[in-house]
């Protein structure tokens, strides 16, 4: 099901990093996600709750395998016949034989919460590259805008400039000269907060991916997206991580409300033992007993209400994991929108400042503006640029928070180009319960390939 969903959009979203190719120099999207994919301290401490839930489940098949046991013992007694040392050496091994498929459900509620908190690592994952892309946009936005602003205080200093000349000359009053300071002071205070602006956005980068930013290749071509907000929900109700989860933890919950009924029911209990005490004859014994618990005090009536309202909370959570990716996908959806439409409007509103700033300026040099005519469309182009990197910016995120909340934001259908983790590879190397790693081959394998060994 998931291959044929992302059949339709998998080219597109190739795409996204091979359109449009960058300078060798130049640091692409592709290679901040590729870097905070592998960088993400988030993302092994996930991978290693996964291999602990893993375990659960080579303890739960533990379960159904004997227990051996060896004492060994020393008695020293001192009485008015004598003293002694009596010494002895056993060997004991117990064994459920049957306890009526209260382990099995146990192993089925075991592999659940495996299948559970895969999806958990898939949603982490999600959050790891969407959160580089918004630092990778970040610092490119703190970037334009801080070259703006730069710009800003060139010309603004040029007009000061042009207004101390008018002024010597008579043309204009000390008044322009005032306000050409005050807004070149203004623009330098915006230029020191554009500065901090950055700084900030490089250490988000470095937090998301790894390492600080060098130079920024332009955004690639947003990927290709499905024909409407209802088809996108689709795509998310059937394959989101978060739903999938929950789907699962719902199951699980299921089969515990079973396990806990079955703990009314009888265990039958195979035991043996061999021992050998100093001085004495070896003995042996074996035992089969069969037992049940029939009151303990009101405790498994509680256990299994408790399971049957747990199960409904986990019923209770899966709908509404729907309702919020159904919202997440809506809102971003939105955002797609309203960024374009401001993109669209922004590069129309750059277009009338530039003309109007050239105008005014022209008209300041024939005297029909005044100094500060010239420095408020200034400012109005100034804002108008700014707003339109910020659009481009939105558009950019929302666009891969939309691919997030249908469940796409992973390594692996971005073809990122990078080793991903495989959940299932240390899951088949302890899914049998080896005894020791050296009994396990392929697991020395596993823990060796991930770093672990």
């Amino acid at each position: 099901m998931m291959a044929a969903i992302r059949g339709g959009l998998i080219a597109s979203a190739m795409s996204v990093f091979t359109a449009f190719a960058a300078p060798a120099w130049a640091e692409t999207l592709a290679d901040a996600l590729a870097s905070a994919y592998r960088n993400s301290n988030l993302l092994e401490q996930n991978r290693a709750v996964l291999r602990a839930a893993d375990e659960d489940f080579a303890g739960a098949i533990a379960a159904l395998r004997p227990v051996v046991s060896w004492l060994a013992s020393a008695t020293y007694s001192d009485s008015p016949a004598g003293d002694s040392l009596d010494a002895s050496l056993s060997l004991a091994a117990q064994w459920t034989v049957y306890d009526f498929g209260r382990r099995e459900l146990q192993i089925a509620a075991a592999k659940q919460a495996v299948l559970a908190t895969r999806d958990a690592l898939v949603q982490v994952e999600q959050q790891v590259l969407l959160a580089a892309v918004a630092a990778y946009m970040d610092v490119r936005n703190a970037n334009e805008n801080l070259a703006i602003t730069e710009n800003s205080v060139k010309v603004i200093g040029e007009e000061l400039k042009a207004a101390q000349d008018r002024f010597s000359v008579g043309e204009v009053t000390r008044t322009d000269v005032a306000l050409a300071e005050a807004r070149l002071a203004s623009a330098r205070a915006s230029l020191a907060a554009a500065q901090g602006a950055l700084a900030a956005a490089r250490e988000s980068y470095r937090a998301a991916t790894g390492g600080y930013p060098g130079s920024l290749a332009v955004p690639p071509r947003t990927p290709e997206l499905p024909r409407s907000s209802d088809e996108a929900r689709s795509i998310a109700q059937r394959i989101h991580p978060s739903i999938r989860q929950a789907q699962e933890q719902a199951k699980a919950a299921d089969i515990l409300v079973e396990l806990a009924a079955a703990q009314r029911r009888p265990s039958l209990d195979l035991s043996t033992s061999v021992s050998r005490i100093e001085g004495g004859e070896n003995s042996a014994t074996i035992r089969l007993q069969l037992g049940q618990t029939i009151y303990a005090g009101g405790a498994l009536p509680a256990a299994h209400r408790q399971a049957i309202a747990n199960r409904d909370a986990a019923r209770a959570a899966l709908l509404q994991s729907g309702v919020i990716i159904a919202q997440n996908v809506g809102n971003s959806w939105a955002a797609i929108d309203v960024a374009r439409a401001q993109i669209t409007a922004t590069q129309r509103q750059v277009e009338a400042a530039t003309i109007a700033y050239e105008g005014v300026r022209e008209e300041a040099r024939l005297g029909a503006r005044t100094t500060l005519d010239v420095l408020d469309t200034e400012q109005d182009l100034l804002d108008a640029k700014a707003a339109r990197i910020n659009a481009e910016t939105q558009l950019q995120v929302a666009t891969y928070s939309l691919l997030a909340s249908m469940g796409l934001l992973t390594a692996d259908y971005l073809k990122l180009g990078v080793p991903t983790y495989d959940p299932e590879a240390y899951f088949n190397a302890v899914k049998t319960a080896p005894h020791t790693s050296v009994q396990g081959e392929s697991l020395d394998r596993v823990l060796k390939a991930i770093g672990k060994k």
